[in-house]
């Protein structure tokens, strides 16, 4: 992409919203969102349409060997990128803007970037990199944030490729006929940025257009088997029985309890459930869940996990089962470059935007990220807070002006403004 270049306009606001109309709908459900897991046709169909999108605006396209998606745009031969994007792999029966609008508005934010570089109107110093990360969600293929962790080092590629989902097809058998397994390790980065909806309604409750991410709040996540014993689940007598599926409904229950007991700071969850063997007639003897725990204070999530430690074993004991449970994720408080706040801060502000500082809950593809280089994170307002749901919504405006504010930051990272920095 050196050297003469066809002039293409930058994208136009219109633009932006009937590409966004158009990528909603692949795997598009009655109910107004998406079923576009990791891998899956409609995953696949929206990767060769964003494609040609990206081709379309001059950029060219390349997969690294997980199978995440770049679309490039080379100004200094031999420069590192700045790395802008997210994720357009849903969760089942899930809301259109999760994810995938972190992608376009990167897409047209390194489009518009792209063609002032190219008309002389600002100069880039580093290369652009827009990004559709692979399964982020982890709905079909666990854990998430797939994509990022083997670009930055924290998965090995070979226990990526490896993982199955629930009918045993692998990350590589699912991905390898598609084409999107490339040759190399992606481009290096030399800094990042991300744009999603809150997933909350702290933006919206303030009246808040722009989310600056200062960190991330502290989590622990949790693998755990509850083992009984099977048996028939008419005649075999109360006394005699060792549920799984018992033992694992207390630890789901507790759960519950657990964040009640630190209202509004703690969050937790049990997600995903799996017994064996699953029949109507059958005690269960296997079950497997994945339960986590989100907090923004250190000090009450490691309260929170010594109570669950303890309910661990009374659970054994009132339930008869055996308990194996293993740390699947665990991470602290982990802020944010205060330099990439502060450039995106000043960008809200040059817009005329409002603006306010916030922590991210939920995990996102920059947490990886920003452990390999300086990432700015910004968040827009999702309506009701909804979210992994089919009613999730963020309105055009705000969408308009989220797009805006990242394309000055990218503008503004592909100059070279964070140089030097210390974070």
């Amino acid at each position: 992409m050196t050297g003469t270049r066809t002039m293409i306009p930058a994208p136009s606001v219109a633009d932006f919203l009937r590409d966004f109309e158009t990528m909603s709908a692949f795997g598009a459900t009655p109910a107004g969102g998406v079923e576009r897991q990791a891998a899956s046709s409609a995953d696949i169909e929206q990767r060769r349409w964003f494609a040609g999108l990206l081709e379309a605006n001059g950029f060219r396209v390349e997969y690294d060997r997980i199978g995440n998606q770049f679309g490039l745009f080379d100004v200094a031969p031999g420069e590192p990128y700045v790395v802008v994007g997210s994720h357009m792999d849903s969760q089942p029966t899930a809301g259109r803007f999760d994810g995938a609008y972190g992608v376009l508005s990167a897409a047209h934010a390194a489009f518009r970037v792209a063609a002032e570089h190219a008309s002389g109107t600002s100069t880039l110093r580093y290369n652009l990199a827009v990004v559709n990360w692979f399964n982020e969600e982890g709905s079909r293929f666990a854990p998430s944030m797939m994509g990022s962790s083997v670009y930055t080092g924290v998965m090995p590629l070979e226990k990526a490729l490896a993982i199955q989902d629930h009918t045993g097809v692998t990350v590589e058998e699912a991905m390898r006929p598609t084409g999107f397994l490339g040759d190399g390790d992606g481009p290096t980065a030399a800094y990042s940025a991300e744009i999603h909806i809150e997933q909350g309604r702290i933006l919206e409750n303030s009246q808040i257009t722009i989310g600056l991410v200062t960190a991330s709040w502290a989590a622990s996540k949790y693998r755990v088997v509850v083992r009984g014993e099977q048996a028939h689940s008419g005649a075999t007598v109360m006394e005699d029985r060792h549920d799984a599926l018992y033992g694992a409904s207390l630890l789901v229950v507790f759960a519950r309890e657990l964040a009640d007991r630190f209202p509004g700071v703690l969050h937790t969850a049990v997600g995903q459930l799996d017994v064996y063997p699953n029949s109507p007639v059958v005690v269960a003897s296997e079950t497997t869940l994945l339960l986590d725990l989100r907090c923004a204070d250190e000090i009450v999530l490691a309260e929170a996990n010594a109570l669950l430690d303890a309910r661990f074993s009374e659970i054994e004991s009132i339930a008869r089962v055996t308990i194996e449970r293993a740390l699947s994720h665990n991470w602290g408080v982990n802020p944010y470059q205060t330099a990439g706040v502060e450039l995106a801060r000043s960008s809200a502000e040059a817009a005329g935007y409002s603006h306010a500082e916030i922590m991210t809950v939920a995990g996102h593809d920059s947490i990886n990220m920003k452990e390999v280089v300086p990432t700015v994170m910004l968040f827009v307002p999702s309506v009701e807070g909804i979210s992994h749901n089919e009613g999730e919504y963020t309105r055009d405006e705000d969408l308009i002006a989220g797009a805006a504010v990242l394309t000055d930051v990218v503008r503004r990272l592909g100059a070279g403004e964070l140089d030097g920095e210390n974070g």
